[in-house]
């Protein structure tokens, strides 16, 4: 079991868009990524992580949401949100922001289409927080954190506590 370090607000590779990612490139290394992304993920009770949260520029997040209390453990390479439906205003948090949350709007309903653990295409539904969760790791991967969706007077009061908060993180 390895728990990584999750990368924190202000460090670069949050910021930057992932390329698409090269299956077979990564196959024989896949499955210690995802055991380390999931062994992280859990420690820190997340419901998801994308790769560049524990430092790797690669277009990859795991999620579980566990539905009704079971784990529902989704790999998501390459994640498209390829349809979006209604809306949703509802707190939000980050392992990457410990301690920040807010409320920001999301589409309440979303479709993502990926390639899983082993390579092949898929397509799922999501509403409600495995909505959200799609939303958010698909975000990560485009370089961008929840924060990025406030208002700017929300985000400099975030951002003020980001501050504070800041010195307990390192």
């Amino acid at each position: 079991m390895s728990i990584l370090r999750i990368v924190k607000h202000g460090e670069p590779v949050l910021k930057k868009p992932c390329p698409p990612l090269d299956y077979d490139s990564i196959r024989l290394e896949l499955p210690r990524i995802l055991r380390d992304m999931w062994d992280t993920m859990y420690a820190a009770q997340g419901v998801g992580l994308a790769a560049p949260q524990v430092g790797l520029h690669l277009r990859l997040s795991v999620v579980d949401v566990r539905p009704e209390g079971k784990a529902q453990r989704l790999v998501l390479i390459n994640p498209q949100i390829i349809a979006c439906e209604g809306s949703m205003f509802e707190e939000e948090g980050c392992l990457s922001l410990p301690g920040v949350y807010a409320k920001i709007q999301r589409h309440a309903r979303v479709r993502v289409r990926a390639l899983d653990a082993r390579g092949r295409p898929f397509e799922m539904e999501g509403a409600g927080l495995l909505g959200r969760a799609f939303q958010h790791e698909v975000d990560h991967l485009d370089g961008k954190l929840f924060i990025d969706h406030l208002s700017f007077t929300d985000k400099l009061k975030v951002l003020a506590l980001v501050k504070d908060l800041r010195r307990d993180w390192m």
